[in-house]
């Protein structure tokens, strides 16, 4: 496991707490804590309540207050277990200066989005919040407290909105699909209608031929009768002129 990575929150110098060879459980060794911090890692209680606190005893509460707030941070470097704990000296307006400097930095050299949602940028402030925090809390610890609630707060506040953007995401993903799906079905359907209008039109093209093909036949049937009858009319009256000569020949004058 790797050292953490750089971070914004000012810390102390890593302190040894375990060295693990072959597998076996390492033996006691002597803690090398910072000279700024205290040689227990777990919070300090507050000292009891007097009528004037001395300053180490406000500034050991402070501290406690301070652990407890931004926790230490340890991993494992070659079977050896690491912890390194925030800083505790007072910063200096020169400190604030460096901090913003070192943020404009980070911004630039991590190339983080200006404007948006961007991860990177999200991560940077939140980290130069939390030295904000961590210096904020050497001199009132009360206002450090507070502090730690308003970033809370805005952790929940960008947790619940990932939340949201999250259902979102996949809200319109599924409405997405179902539109898609039902783009494909009526794409289909679009498709099955115009080789049915196609068939149709075919069909409708044969029933006018068809239609055409009787007209015609019944149209040359109706010359042919025409013409037998013309034909027939004309033997008939040949037929009749020639009974009415025969009848006047027969006709005897008187």
């Amino acid at each position: 496991m790797f050292p953490p990575a750089e971070s914004l929150l000012k810390y102390d110098s890593p302190v040894l707490i375990s060295n693990s060879t072959d597998g076996k459980s390492p033996r006691g060794r002597p803690l090398r804590v910072n000279p700024q911090q205290p040689t227990n890692s777990n919070p300090v209680p507050p000292p009891p309540k007097s009528r004037s606190a001395s300053p180490d005893a406000t500034r050991q509460k402070n501290e406690a207050i301070l652990n407890t707030i931004l926790p230490p941070r340890k991993w494992m470097q070659e079977n050896q277990l690491w912890m390194q704990k925030v800083s505790t000296t007072p910063t200096s307006r020169t400190d604030i200066m460096h901090l913003e400097n070192l943020l404009n930095t980070k911004l630039h050299q991590r190339q983080a989005m200006e404007t948006g949602i961007c991860p990177i940028r999200r991560e940077l402030y939140s980290q130069c919040f939390d030295e904000l925090i961590r210096q904020v809390t050497i001199n009132c610890a009360e206002r450090g407290l507070m502090l730690l609630r308003v970033r809370d707060e805005i952790q929940m506040t960008i947790a619940a909105y990932q939340a949201l953007y999250d259902s979102s995401v996949a809200f319109g993903m599924r409405k997405a699909l179902q539109i898609e799906q039902s783009k494909a079905d009526l794409e289909k359907r679009n498709s099955d209608l115009e080789n049915e209008t196609v068939d149709l039109k075919k069909q409708l093209n044969e029933q006018k031929a068809k239609c055409e093909a009787i007209e015609e036949r019944e149209n040359e049937q109706r010359h042919l009768q025409e013409k037998l009858l013309q034909e027939e009319i004309q033997y008939l009256k040949r037929a009749n002129q020639q009974l009415k000569t025969q009848m006047e020949g027969l006709i005897v004058p008187k």
